[in-house]
Formats: structure tokens, C-alpha cells, sequence
């Protein structure tokens, strides 16, 4: 197993190490593991809604870039950075929307976290607590010591 700084492979770095077995393909979008010491910060589901609980998107690239949003946000209060994900679970009402959305949901992506890119699993779920939202996800960061 390969194990090497997330720092090697995209610009603004991470205190993180990525986890790659040498001998398979290089994940895009995403890693396959990643290793991390120091204090541990959960955020809770998020959806596509304002800090008001109020809905301004209505499709699904714009309620990722809000959900994001708001991961930075919670993470902004305990000192922290989308450079401290070490991994998010995105849950989907739609695969195929989310499939065909690729482009736009990468560019939010990017415009809210930058080019880390944590551990990640994408669910596709029969429904959400709120009937509006298309997206919630998890994250999970940890802030060196």
C-alpha cells in the first residue's frame, strides 16, 4: 500500500495522509481512505437549505453547493476547514440526476471545498426528512493537534 501526502497530488494540501494501494486506478473526485490524527469534528446531515431553514434552490446542483456551504460553515465554528474532511457520505434522491449533474455539482464542489477531495461514498435514498431538499451530507473532519 502506497501511502502518501494528499498535499502530492492537489494544490492547497492537506495535514492528512491519502491511503492508495499502488497498484490500483487513482480515484477521481474522491479517495479511497485517508489517515488523520487530532481533534474530531462531526457535522450532521445537511441539506440544500439556508442557515434560515429556507429553501433557495430548487435543483440539485445548487442545493450541493448550499449543502456545502453549510458543512464549511459548521466546520468554520469549531476551527476548522473543508481542508480537514477526511470523509463525507452524500445521500441522493436521484443517482441518475446526480449522474447527469457531474459537471455542475463538480464545479460547486470546488467552489465551496476546493480540490480536496476525502474519502466519500454517494447513497442513493428513497427520500429526506424535508420534502424540498435532493441532497444531504455527512461530513466528518479532523483538525490537527
Amino acid at each position: 500500500m502506497t501511502v502518501t501526502k494528499l498535499s502530492e497530488h492537489v494544490s492547497g494540501g492537506t495535514p492528512h495522509r491519502v491511503l492508495q494501494p499502488a497498484d490500483w486506478a487513482r480515484p477521481v473526485g474522491y479517495s479511497n481512505g485517508m489517515e488523520a490524527r487530532g481533534r474530531t469534528v462531526f457535522v450532521g446531515g445537511q441539506i440544500g437549505w439556508t442557515g434560515q431553514c429556507k429553501f433557495e434552490a430548487h435543483d440539485l446542483p445548487g442545493q450541493v453547493r448550499q449543502t456545502l456551504e453549510n458543512i464549511v460553515a459548521i466546520l468554520r465554528e469549531a476551527g476548522a476547514g473543508p481542508e480537514h474532511i477526511t470523509t463525507m457520505t452524500w445521500y441522493v434522491l436521484d443517482r441518475k440526476k446526480y449522474s447527469a449533474s457531474l459537471k455542475e455539482i463538480g464545479a460547486a464542489y470546488k467552489a465551496t471545498i476546493g480540490r480536496h477531495f476525502p474519502a466519500m461514498a454517494v447513497v442513493e435514498v428513497s427520500g429526506l426528512v424535508e420534502d424540498e431538499a435532493l441532497v444531504e451530507i455527512q461530513a466528518t473532519a479532523v483538525v490537527p493537534d
